[in-house]
């Protein structure tokens, strides 16, 4: 039995009369990659003009805040020289869930941003087949059965006259960008959120202490007093007043306490680990960080272009705006490619013979002209898109502003205020000392004693608590300010991903 043959298109006649359609063919393969439909991106809008040429920010404070160089993205708590807030938030960046879940994201915006460019070459596939069949008799077929082999190369190609893919391409590489930014975004504001948890325990942790030694303190005077009593040179007035006065003090512990154990726990969840496992490293009292004498800014301009936030804005909107060509793209019509190679013969060990060798190539053009408007309704759909992302670009731009000017209020009156406080806890401390040397003379009762303890201790607290206050000020300032993002290094990866990423 004859091989059988299929090759339509390879005869001399038929190949001249396919050149006539190849001709024009080839030139629209040319213009191709010239040109996209749809509007092209030209950068975002200037939301703050005013801020973008600023030297300083409105609120900044005369003091304590300069406008130099604002610290590296990924340093700014190494500045409050504290060892274990360092390792915690390094771990933080390791180790959160909040981080895992957003290095996922990355990694599924950049495949998809790499099935978006495959989309781009042609796609092709390979058949081998066996057919048996047996046909009855009949005056135009042998009968019997019969045996074919068969082996087959496909391959299709849109041609992206128009731009669509290529606009498709913008649009998820642009995602991809943004959802980079998300992934700083993350770190920045675990960062801030490990930091200020930190400034809590400590805070909560030195309250409890001072609560402690004023309630053992004022326990000694109790018995002194009821001593006293029994001498009959104290009235019982005085020994239910200091009892009061202890139980009182005692009472705050327990709220303390709590605090504390809450914050142990916040910590450890942060740093991807279980309640309880951070409390032997973090039980121990510890001093508060200490801050930097002065706080660079920087300018406005520069925090609007650190800020991840905005950054990942600014990509949507660009992806949004390249959507607009993907959809215009549709308008018009569609040019592909078609080839088919292959061999066929009714025996295997023929199979590759020249003589059953076919091909076939068809170029076919598909226009959508008419479907009724949903062609101009999916554009008109693209282009709210990209100006709601525009609105939300300026919304994103404005809120940073506010962020940042607020933050910057907010730590210098704070300073202020902490100096206030500084000075009334040195004049409680001298007045409590005075008060004590009178009493131990028997110049002055054992009331004005407890009132200017109970200044004292209060005073004492109001330092602490405003220093921490302080401290949670100057980290909100570092989050505003766009820093805690982790900078990438020379492979492209950040430095505390593990990989995770990558790809």
């Amino acid at each position: 039995m004859n091989a059988m043959k299929f090759s339509p298109l390879s005869t001399p006649s038929r190949g001249l009369l396919l050149r006539p359609l190849l001709t024009p063919l080839f030139a629209a393969l040319l213009l191709a990659g010239c040109a996209a439909v749809g509007p092209d991106y030209h950068g975002a809008p200037d939301a703050a003009p005013k801020a973008s040429q600023a030297q300083a920010f409105v609120r900044q404070p005369d003091a304590g805040v300069g406008v130099g160089q604002a610290t590296a993205p990924a340093q700014w708590w190494r500045t409050l020289d504290d060892a274990q807030l360092n390792a915690l938030i390094d771990a933080a960046l390791e180790h959160n869930p909040d981080v895992h879940a957003a290095q996922a994201r990355l990694r599924q915006s950049r495949a998809q941003l790499r099935q978006r460019q495959a989309n781009e070459m042609p796609t092709s596939s390979a058949t081998v087949a066996a057919l048996r069949t047996n046909t009855p008799e009949s005056s135009f077929t042998n009968s019997g059965p019969m045996t074919l082999y068969t082996a087959d190369f496909d391959a299709s190609w849109e041609l992206d006259l128009f731009g669509g893919k290529r606009r498709a391409v913008e649009a998820a590489s642009a995602q991809a960008e943004a959802v980079d930014a998300d992934l700083a975004d993350t770190q920045v504001s675990l960062a801030a959120e490990v930091a200020q948890a930190y400034v809590g325990l400590r805070d909560q942790q030195q309250r409890l202490r001072l609560a402690q030694s004023s309630a053992q303190l004022q326990q000694r005077m109790l018995d002194l007093t009821v001593q006293r009593r029994a001498a009959g040179t104290a009235a019982d007035v005085d020994v239910e007043r200091l009892t009061t006065q202890v139980q009182t003090t005692r009472a705050t512990l327990v709220p303390l306490d709590e605090q504390i154990s809450e914050s142990l726990d916040r910590l450890a969840v942060l740093t991807g680990r279980e309640p309880g496992e951070l409390d032997q490293t973090l039980a121990p009292v510890g001093n508060l960080p200490t801050l930097p004498a002065t706080v660079a800014a920087g300018d406005p301009g520069t925090m609007l272009r650190r800020r991840p936030d905005i950054r990942a804005a600014e990509r949507r909107l660009a992806s949004a705006n390249a959507e607009i060509g993907e959809h215009t793209a549709d308008l018009f019509p569609k040019v592909s490619l078609f080839g088919t190679l292959g061999f066929s013969a009714d025996e295997p060990g023929h199979l590759l013979r020249k003589s059953n060798f076919s091909w076939v190539g068809v170029p076919y053009l598909q226009w959508n002209v008419l479907d009724f408007g949903r062609t101009r309704g999916a554009i008109h759909a693209a282009e709210a898109a990209r100006d709601e992302a525009e609105a939300k670009y300026a919304h994103t731009v404005l809120q940073a502003l506010q962020d940042a000017n607020g933050a910057l209020s907010r730590y210098g009156h704070q300073r202020e205020h902490l100096d206030r406080l500084r000075q009334v806890q040195v004049s409680a401390q001298r007045a409590a000392d005075l008060t004590r040397q009178r009493y131990r003379a028997g110049t002055t009762t054992l009331i004005d004693l407890l009132d200017t303890q109970r200044t004292e201790f209060a005073a004492q607290q109001d330092v602490v608590a405003g220093e921490a206050e302080l401290l949670d000020d100057f980290v909100s300032l570092q989050k505003s300010l766009g820093l805690g993002w982790q900078e990438k290094d020379a492979s492209g990866q950040s430095p505390m991903t593990n990989g995770r990423d990558s790809g």
